[in-house]
């Protein structure tokens, strides 16, 4: 029987490609989303795979956006936390508005999404947690204080959960991707891609979602047994931690 997944933030950018990529290898996959219906809908209607949209801001709505997933598709086994938000803005100028949203958005919600399925994938004695958190959470990167103090929280969130769990058979581990070809970072200015960003990247290029959701089908696979605690970097090259 096909194992279910769930990714949050999962029907545009990385997590759609992560979300599609999984499908393909053969799961029930499952895509949150918080707010753009359109694209949610568009991405149901392309892919075929169920939306779900709540806040994973709230453990409330995570809980029962759990509950109503395995209700419909079974036991989640699989949970990519992706969701995941920007408000850049030098220190000295941020707000705590900025600052708690990216917090809870991109660390918080790992506990919202994780702990209404830890209890259940270690009673199966089986589950992989994998999450997306960024090369700016390993180098640190100038106007996402926020930013990158919540992707190294992703990343000591990954070490102690996987210590706590390794015994079980449930692994918990983390991809910190570079420079991804996406919306956010299409929108930046070519000449700024080209003369700024680029120049850092061994490759010479930026990466494209794909091959991060490839990473993510890899450790996701039950043949990944043995990899936990890890982080794999997916960044051509320009931050080798």
């Amino acid at each position: 029987m096909a194992r279910v997944a769930l990714v949050t933030g999962g029907t545009r950018g990385i997590g759609g490609a992560i979300s599609k990529a999984l499908k393909a290898a053969g799961y029930k996959v499952a895509a949150s989303y918080a707010g753009n219906d359109a694209a949610a809908e568009k991405f149901k209607t392309e892919t075929g795979i169920p939306v779900y949209k709540w806040d994973v801001t709230s453990f409330e709505a995570c809980t029962e956006g759990v509950r109503k997933v395995e209700a419909e598709l079974g036991p989640i086994e699989v949970l990519v936390n992706n969701a995941g938000i920007t408000k850049d803005g030098a220190f000295h100028k941020m707000t705590l508005e900025q600052w708690s949203a990216v917090i809870n958005t991109n660390l918080g919600s790992l506990f919202n999404m994780t702990r209404p399925v830890i209890e259940g994938m270690r009673a199966r004695k089986f589950g992989r947690i994998i999450n997306i958190s960024s090369i700016n959470g390993q180098k640190g990167q100038f106007g996402q204080v926020n930013y990158s103090a919540a992707k190294a929280g992703d990343i000591g969130f990954t070490k102690a959960l996987a210590l706590e769990n390794a015994k079980g058979g449930i692994t918990v581990n983390a991809i910190c991707p570079g420079y991804i070809n996406t919306e956010m970072v299409q929108a930046v200015p070519k000449d700024v891609v080209e003369k700024s960003i680029l120049p850092h990247i061994p490759a010479n290029r930026l990466g494209e979602p794909e091959e991060i959701a490839r990473a993510v089908v890899f450790l996701a696979d039950d043949d990944a047994g043995f990899i936990t605690g890890s982080t794999l970097s997916v960044n051509g090259g320009q931050y080798q931690a």
